[in-house]
């Protein structure tokens, strides 16, 4: 073809790119369209770059200088706690360790990146490797301190935090030490929202799309910026979520509970995590803590979008469909487990109470548990069960498939009914009067192919242990799903001590997987991801 030149691309074609990168058709698939200096950027950087087209992913490096960084900053704090408690060794401990992070994240900080561009492959890798380093390095003061010895365990107990799970191999808590308490609570807060969130609100990262390091950690189908700035919108999602965390603790202090468990009951309750300071978990605590800590777990199990929408005073946006359900299915459980299990208690009250716990505990992924509902009717657990699934609100800090996933996925099916039995019939499918695109349809219908891939895979490979199929059942549920306890040998009485280190290893990756929502961890088995490293 004498027609068509190939060559270099050139300063004065800046443009011309723009006109395509901004095109919403031609980016979606991609990432979100492109401004003008993200073009430039993009044409400097890509373009005119020597050889052209060289994306520079060193930026991993450098964020996960950042990670390591904020993480020594952290562990400051239950170094702190154990220094009010005079536990001198913990506190050795923590602050060795919150030196060598820091002293390594400096190191990796000083990586000069060719560009700062993150497309979502970079971002999901990131994202993936953050969450391993920072798992990897919350674990060291388990196995120093030796209140976990084993590796595997404590891995498996830290990576449980952060995940925000609630899972344990511990047998029991209440006599370890006050700064590996409050360390152990603490990774559920900051695991809740996320640690690139919390990266990205503090640090003015520039250049390329961030928000799909947003996209990579935060749950749900699809990731609404609240304002134009992602910055800014990490700044908001946190203000939201220090402010529910603080009115939680006052309400927790005002029935009573003293001020270090009250913390510790409140970041487990924000970031619906569930580790407990107590062997019994909530079963010992008055009614007043149980429903303060029930009405807080259901709360951080809402959007976020929608607090943000209260501040706004757009009440008539506030509840949208996914709320709506997420309610709806809230108040139908309580409901059937109230009268399934009023027989045990001869009392409404405190039946009500029992299922309204349990339930705000399963849906929102939170963990905690206020008696041992293994014992409940089958009616009871199998409803318990059905919620580990569904989970919380997408843009909350729950686990699970979703709400919002199960509504798309429930309006898909409609929509396939009506054009079997009418082909020619046009049925788009709304959420909240909005016509969701293709793309959004079609990364939900692919989570759910690679939820069950890895369920049943992750189901197949712990039943070697040779436990029975209930435990190894809601075992993968518990920690795919976020949940924290199960059934059985996993029940809210149990531990998951009893697996072997395979099967540990196994429902570590479950863990990681549920909190990134699957794709991020995935993507650390692709080729093509390590070659752009």
């Amino acid at each position: 073809m004498k027609d068509l030149t190939i060559r270099r691309l050139r300063p004065s074609d800046a443009e011309a790119l723009y006109r395509i990168l901004s095109d919403r058709q031609v980016m979606r698939y991609l990432e979100p369209p492109y401004d003008r200096l993200q073009t430039e950027q993009f044409l400097r950087e890509a373009g005119l770059a020597e050889p052209p087209l060289v994306y520079g992913t060193e930026e991993g490096g450098r964020l996960l200088g950042y990670v390591m960084l904020i993480e020594g900053a952290l562990l400051l704090l239950p170094a702190a706690a154990s220094w009010i408690y005079g536990e001198w060794f913990v506190l050795g401990v923590f602050l060795i360790t919150a030196a060598v992070s820091a002293a390594i994240g400096y190191a990796l900080r000083g990586i000069k990146p060719k560009s700062k561009v993150f497309y979502m492959r970079e971002g999901f890798a990131a994202t993936s490797l953050s969450w391993i380093v920072i798992s990897i390095v919350g674990a060291v003061p388990f196995v120093v301190t030796g209140c976990i010895p084993n590796p595997v365990d404590a891995l498996f107990e830290t990576v449980s935090g952060f995940t925000t799970t609630g899972a344990s191999i511990l047998p029991g808590v209440e006599d370890l030490p006050k700064g590996i308490l409050f360390w152990r609570s603490f990774t559920h807060w900051i695991g809740g929202m996320g640690v690139l969130v919390f990266l990205l609100s503090l640090l003015p990262l520039t250049g390329g799309s961030h928000v799909n390091l947003m996209k990579a950690e935060s749950p749900g189908p699809q990731v609404d910026k609240l304002v134009p700035k992602v910055q800014s919108t990490a700044k908001i999602l946190y203000g939201i979520y220090f402010a529910l965390t603080v009115l939680e603790l006052v309400f927790l202090m005002l029935g009573g509970m003293p001020l270090f468990e009250s913390m510790l009951t409140a970041f487990g309750t924000a970031g619906t995590g569930g580790f407990g300071f107590k062997n019994d978990s909530f079963t010992s605590f008055s009614p007043y803590i149980q429903w303060v800590v029930t009405i807080f777990m259901i709360l951080f199990g809402v959007n976020f979008n929608a607090y943000f929408l209260l501040l706004l005073r757009k009440f008539n946006r506030v509840i949208s469909e996914e709320v709506r359900g997420y309610f709806v299915v809230i108040l139908a459980a309580v409901g059937l487990i109230t009268a399934n299990i009023y027989s045990i208690y001869n009392n409404f009250g405190e039946a009500l109470r029992q299922a309204a716990f349990q339930v705000g505990s399963i849906i929102t992924t939170t963990g905690f548990s206020s008696c041992d509902f293994d014992l409940w009717p089958t009616l009871s657990k199998e409803i318990l069960v059905v919620l580990m699934f569904i989970g919380a609100c997408a843009g909350s800090t729950g686990g699970g498939i979703k709400v919002s996933r199960l509504l798309i996925l429930g309006k898909t099916l409609g929509k396939e009914l009506k054009q079997a039995l009418h082909p020619q019939v046009v049925a788009p499918v709304r959420m909240d009067g909005k016509l969701l695109n293709h793309e959004t349809i079609r990364t939900t219908n692919v989570f759910m192919g690679a939820y069950f891939f890895i369920f049943v895979v992750s189901f197949l490979l712990i039943s070697l242990d040779g436990f029975d199929m209930v435990t190894n059942f809601t075992a993968i549920a518990a920690t795919l799903n976020n949940i924290g306890p199960g059934l059985a040998q996993v029940g809210p009485m149990m531990n998951f001590g009893s697996f072997t280190n395979p099967a540990k290893l196994v429902m570590i990756f479950d863990m990681l997987a549920g909190r990134l929502e699957i794709f991020p961890m995935l993507v650390l088995f692709l080729p093509d991801t390590w070659r752009r490293f």
